[in-house]
């Protein structure tokens, strides 16, 4: 059974937020009233893909990332996901907080290119953070910020830090790629 979109669009909310959400901000963010966004939720509590700590709270459960984490992409998402963001939604390197090194990528393989030459500091400062994986969840690629948050649970640092980092993104990049032009990825 497929959800619609409404309820993956609450459920990613949810996820990238990383905290109990009100039924009124998720409806907020969704563009919906109240009541549906309700309904929404209370049915996927029903069905397992999000809890309820107390009333009118809302978190994601390990199955309803699971949903959202899906592998299945097809070719029109594959597009999505590797088309670029505008500047004010580019993923913007720093080394620490205030520390700005004016690097900045706008789509997955802009991201690929300056993970290659950016500050390893910089990486080592944004992973524990969880940066790359909200970066990759406002893509909309759900299982590269699931990929990301297993580098981040690994505890590499340094150049092994970037090595990983690099053939994930690339990876991931390459498979979006083949997905996008109809090819079949191996």
């Amino acid at each position: 059974m497929s959800l619609s979109e409404v309820k993956m669009k609450a459920l990613a909310l949810l996820w990238k937020t990383g905290k109990q959400a009100k039924s009124r901000e998720l409806a907020q963010q969704l563009g919906l009233r109240v009541p549906p966004t309700t309904l929404h939720l209370l049915w996927l509590k029903k069905k397992g893909y999000v809890f309820s700590p107390e009333k009118g709270l809302y978190a994601i459960t390990e199955k309803g990332k699971e949903v959202l984490v899906s592998p299945k992409i097809d070719r029109k998402q594959a597009l999505q996901i590797l088309s670029s963001v505008p500047r004010e939604k580019a993923f913007h390197f720093h080394r620490d907080i205030d520390q700005y090194l004016r690097t900045y990528a706008t789509n997955l393989s802009e991201f690929c290119d300056k993970i290659q030459v950016v500050d390893v500091n910089s990486l080592e400062f944004h992973l524990p953070r969880k940066d790359f994986e909200l970066w990759f969840l406002g893509l909309g690629d759900f299982e590269l910020a699931k990929k990301m948050s297993v580098i981040r649970n690994s505890g590499l640092l340094g150049e092994n830090l970037r090595k990983r980092v690099y053939e994930v993104v690339k990876s991931r990049c390459k498979e979006l790629e083949s997905l996008a032009s109809g090819l079949n990825y191996v």
